[in-house]
C-alpha cells in the first residue's frame, strides 16, 4: 500500500496454490514465490470532475513520451465509476508492468561495493541471454543512467513535468543494468520562479526530484553537475535548498513516528548519508 495508491498483485491462481501448498522436488518440498503478471494500482486520489481525472492521464502520458519502454514501468491506465454515499466519482486505476529489480536509493550510497551487492541479489527473471557478467556491470549501469537521466532532464525542459524520483522504492535497477521508474503517482509540473510548490500532501516533491536527479548524476555517472545549468541553478540554490529543508521536516513530523518513511531524509547539511566512495562509484 502507498501513500498515493492502493497497489495490488495480480496472480495466477495455479502460481498462488503452488506457493501455498508447495511443490515436491527431489524429496523436499519447496514454496516458490508466486511471481505477479501485472501490478494493480487504485490511485488514493479523488478528482471533483472527469477534467481532473483526464489531466493526470495527461501527465502519465507525458512521462511515457519520454522515458517508454526502456525506462519506465508501462502501465495500462483506466478510468472507473465509483460509487460513494449514492455518488458516482472518477476512480484512476493501472495495470502496471511487474518489474523484477533491486531499489536504486538516490540518497543511500551508490558505491561499487553496494553496487556489486545489488548484482549479486536481483533475480534474473528466467532471462539466460545478454545478461551483463560482474566485471560489465558498472559499465551497463552508466550507459542505462546517462539514457534515463538525460530523458528526464529533456521532461523537465521540454515539457515542464518532472517524474517523482525522491520517493523510496521509486527507480528499481534490474539485472541488466538498466533503471526503470515504477511510481507514476506523483508527477510534478515544473515552474522555475522563486515559490516551492508541494503535492497535495505537503511534501515539495518537485525539488527533491530535481534534487536527486543531481544526486544520481553525480553517483552513478561520476562526475560534478554543473550548478549554472539552468535546471540546477534554480532548484540547487542554496537559500532555496534550506527552505527545502525545513518543508520537507514538516512533512515527516505530520507523517508521526509510528509511519515508515515514504521519503528519505537528508541530513541537517543537505548532503546524502556519507558512505565509502560515493563520488567514484563505479571506477573500474
Amino acid at each position: 500500500m502507498g501513500l498515493r495508491s492502493h497497489i495490488m498483485e495480480v496472480l495466477r491462481s495455479a502460481d498462488v496454490a503452488r506457493e501455498t501448498e508447495g511443490v515436491i522436488r527431489e524429496g523436499i518440498r519447496w514454496f516458490p514465490r508466486a511471481r505477479p503478471l501485472k501490478m494493480l494500482r487504485i490511485f488514493r486520489t479523488r478528482f471533483d470532475s472527469l477534467r481532473n481525472a483526464e489531466e493526470e492521464l495527461r501527465r502519465v502520458k507525458i512521462v511515457e513520451t519520454y522515458l517508454a519502454p526502456a525506462h519506465v514501468a508501462r502501465s495500462n491506465e483506466f478510468l472507473v465509476d465509483y460509487l460513494l454515499q449514492g455518488k458516482y466519482e472518477p476512480l484512476l486505476c493501472g495495470l502496471q508492468e511487474y518489474v523484477i529489480g533491486e531499489v536504486l536509493d538516490p540518497w543511500g550510497c551508490l558505491d561499487k561495493d553496494h553496487l556489486t551487492s545489488l548484482f549479486w541479489r536481483i533475480d534474473s527473471g528466467g532471462i539466460k541471454d545478454a545478461l551483463p557478467t560482474i566485471e560489465t556491470w558498472g559499465q551497463k549501469i552508466r550507459k542505462h543512467a546517462d539514457k534515463i537521466l538525460g530523458r528526464i532532464k529533456a521532461m523537465i525542459v521540454e515539457a515542464n513535468y518532472v517524474p517523482d524520483l525522491a520517493g523510496i522504492g521509486n527507480l528499481l535497477l534490474t539485472r541488466t543494468g538498466n533503471i526503470k521508474l515504477v511510481d507514476i503517482n506523483n508527477i510534478s509540473k515544473v515552474s522555475f520562479d522563486p515559490s516551492i510548490p508541494r503535492d497535495d500532501r505537503g511534501y515539495p516533491v518537485c525539488d527533491k526530484s530535481i534534487e536527486a536527479l543531481s544526486l544520481l548524476e553525480e553517483k552513478l555517472l561520476g562526475k560534478s553537475i554543473n550548478r549554472r545549468a539552468p535546471i540546477y541553478r534554480t532548484f540547487l540554490d542554496p537559500g532555496r535548498v534550506n527552505e527545502v529543508r525545513s518543508i520537507e521536516k514538516e512533512f515527516h513530523l505530520s507523517l508521526g513516528s509510528s509511519k515508515a518513511p515514504l521519503y528519505s531524509s537528508s541530513q541537517q547539511d543537505g548532503s546524502p548519508p556519507a558512505c565509502g566512495s560515493c563520488l567514484d562509484p563505479l571506477s573500474d
